[in-house]
Order: C-alpha cells, then structure tokens, then sequence
C-alpha cells in the first residue's frame, strides 16, 4: 500500500501469496506512475518497514522513481514508537471500520484492491465533507 503523508491512499496492490512481495511489490505501485511523473519529481524520500529493507528494493525504487527508501524499523528489543510509521498504521486503522475488509471475501486480488478502493473513497469524501 502507497499512501501519502495524510495516510491517504495513493495506491494498493493485492498479491497471491506465494508472490514475493518485495521487488513484485516495488514494481507494481510503481509501474502505473509514468503518467504522474510530475507528482513524483517532489517524492524525495520513501518510508517503508523493516520487511522492505535491502539494497534491491531501494535500488528498484530509484530507477522508477529516483527517490531514496529509508527503512523505518525498531533500535532494540520492547515496544518503541514509530513517529513515520503512524501514518500506515491509521491508515489500517480506517479499514477497521468496515467489515468487507475484515475478512477476505474475494477469491480474486482484483476484487480485494477494488473493496480497498471503495473504503478509502468513501474515507475521503467523508474527511471532505466534515
């Protein structure tokens, strides 16, 4: 899931889950963006968890994007809070409060992104009009 400093979703890919979710990942919310380029010229940076970390994901990112990754882990062992990583987690938050991402109905990831898309839609406009 790509979202933006607001936690705002910018764009989501479901896998199978015998897909490799770093590189397939990196490639798929990339990909699409050529037509946005001027949105991504302002990216300087990309926050990702510790599961994103590694030389060939961030190596991925700059020939799609040219931005760099920064990867947003623990120092040490116990519970620490991570400022950046807030942002996703109230993102995940927002999907909480409906039930058709509570459980995965769909048989499909297509079906699973577009449920994704209805909810933050819905989110949205909802933020808009209060």
């Amino acid at each position: 899931m790509l979202v933006d400093s607001l936690g705002l979703l910018l764009k989501v890919v479901v896998t199978a889950a015998n897909t490799s979710e770093l590189l397939a990942s990196a490639y798929a919310l990339m990909e699409p963006w050529d037509k946005y380029r001027q949105c991504l010229q302002r990216t300087q940076a990309l926050w990702v968890d510790g599961g994103y970390s590694g030389d060939k994901f961030a190596l991925a990112v700059w020939l799609m994007i040219q931005s760099r990754v920064e990867v947003i882990q623990r120092d040490g062992p116990g519970f620490e809070i991570l400022p950046k990583r807030r942002v996703v987690e109230r993102t995940f938050g927002w999907f909480n409060w409906y039930r058709r991402l509570s459980k995965d109905y769909g048989r499909l990831p297509d079906i699973s992104e577009a449920a994704i898309y209805a909810v933050m839609t819905r989110v949205m406009l909802r933020r808009l009009t209060a």
